[in-house]
This record gives C-alpha cells, structure tokens and sequence, in this order.
C-alpha cells in the first residue's frame, strides 16, 4: 500500500471528527448570545444583524455589498439596506468602485475604526480566558494550522466526480 492510500485512509477517517468540530465552533462563532455578549463589552449598542458587517468592511474593505453579501451568506439587498443603516450610523461610507464604478463599495470610517477596535479588544480579553491553560506552541500550531487551513479553503475547489470524490490529477 503507498503512503498516499495510507494517508487518504488517514484522512478519510479523521474528517467526521473535523466536520463535528468545524459545526461546533461554526455554531458557537454565530449565537447571537455571543454577538451580544462581545458588543456588551465593547460598549456598543449595535444591532446584532449590523456587527458582522461592520467587521468585515473594516477587515475586508473597500467591499462591493455582492462580495459582502456573499461573504456572509445573506442576500445582496439586505446587505445592501444593512450597510446603508451602517452608513446613517456614520461607521462606513460608500463609494465607487476604484476599479469599477458602477460598483458601490463599503469602506470603514474612523468612528467605524474606533468601534471595531473596541470589539477587538473584548474578542482579546475573551480569547485570553479561553486560551490561559495552553500552552504557547499549542497555542501558535493552532494558529499557524488555521492559516493553513484558511488558505487551502479559499482555493478554488477542484471539480469533484459525481460520487463527491475529487479525482487524482496525476
């Protein structure tokens, strides 16, 4: 048997634990006791539905609000009405695409920036109770791994076969 099987059979049988595990934190990551509990510490009264928003226009921005939408798996025109509340709350504006006009981008504006700092502080004062029992190599593989792991899921998916398995292109 090659080492490549060796590893597929490895792989093929850990992936249930990782799905389980990516579903947990997925699901923990979007309760809305959480959003709120971090926008109670960042002293923020900002509707939930807006948060992850504001987030990724800071993270990601400038932003079309179709990448956005799609980012965060909601439709383009609640996106859309959702940033416009953000824009009349004075944390984002809106523009022309610099590469497209007819494209309308999302950018963060300095009472925007102050207010997702805020939220990064509380996510830092949260993730240093979480993580005060692990040790500092843990603590970078894991980090180092989610780079990893982040990256390859960001990859264009290869085409997969009919029975959901992707081929061997050698």
């Amino acid at each position: 048997m090659s080492t490549e099987n060796v590893q597929d059979a490895h792989i093929k049988a850990m992936l249930p634990k990782l799905h389980r595990s990516l579903i947990e934190i997925v699901s923990i990551v979007n309760r809305p006791e959480r959003d709120a509990a971090l926008l109670e510490m960042a002293g923020l009264t900002l509707e939930r539905a807006l948060f992850p928003l504001l987030v990724g226009i800071e993270r990601l921005g400038p932003i079309g609000v179709v990448d956005l939408a799609a980012r965060v798996g909601r439709d383009y025109t609640t996106v859309s009405r959702q940033v416009a509340r953000l824009e009349a709350l004075g944390l984002v504006e809106r523009r022309s695409g610099s590469a497209d006009k007819r494209v309308r981008e999302a950018i963060i504006t300095p009472r925007g920036k102050v207010a997702t700092d805020e939220l990064d502080k509380a996510r830092e004062k949260m993730a240093l109770v979480m993580f005060k029992d692990w040790s500092r190599s843990d603590f970078d593989e894991l980090v180092r791994l989610m780079e990893v792991f982040a990256a390859c899921m960001t990859e264009e998916p290869a085409s997969v076969a009919t029975d959901g398995i992707v081929p061997d292109s050698r």
